[in-house]
């Protein structure tokens, strides 16, 4: 894992809405189709992999997204302990890579998750995004991949109102200003 540098430290508040970034938390990027993978998994995380499309499924300590019907991202709810999430990566390694069940690729540093709160999520999201967020709000744990702003996201709905956006780092700044600007507005 390279040396976590933010490219936004902050969190900021508006009328019914709070957007802040999420301390780094481990990533992961699952791929896999044989049985022996999923079962796995289930064994290391205590999770089994979502199999309906925009679905997660999670337990005290992480959230598996699903991404496709043979991909998932895994990411924990608190911040990084190198210690402990090496054990977690090293037990997906040797389980499934080593073993050619799938693929594990640690993509900490590649997504930067920014967390949106309040009243008014879904009407600063769908001022520039085609995805319509009428059942996708009402269901807890829901994933969708889209764009924001003509940038590639992942949402993830944790609770009413409350959602994970994972957007690449070299376009975290980006969608951060456009999302403070517009949220002035909404």
């Amino acid at each position: 894992m390279l040396n976590y540098n933010s490219p936004i430290n902050d969190s900021k508040e508006y009328n019914n809405l709070k957007i802040s970034e999420v301390e780094s938390t481990f990533k992961i990027n699952l791929r896999g189709k044989k049985r022996e993978f999923v079962t796995n998994i289930g064994k290391i995380l205590s999770i089994i992999p979502p199999v309906e499309p925009n679905t997660s499924s999670q337990n005290k300590d992480l959230n598996l997204l699903w991404l496709s019907p043979d991909e998932w991202l895994l990411y924990s709810n608190d911040l990084i302990e190198i210690n402990n999430n090496n054990k977690i990566e090293a037990e997906l390694i040797n389980s499934i890579s080593k073993l050619n069940y799938g693929s594990v690729t640690n993509v900490t540093d590649q997504w930067v998750t920014i967390n949106l709160k309040g009243d008014n999520v879904y009407e600063l999201l769908s001022s520039a995004c085609p995805f319509n967020f009428t059942s996708f709000k009402s269901k807890k744990g829901s994933v969708a991949q889209t764009i924001v702003n003509h940038i590639d996201v992942i949402i993830h709905n944790k609770n009413n109102n409350d959602l994970n956006l994972f957007v690449r780092r070299s376009f975290s700044n980006h969608l951060w200003l456009w999302l403070n600007d517009t949220s002035r507005f909404i």
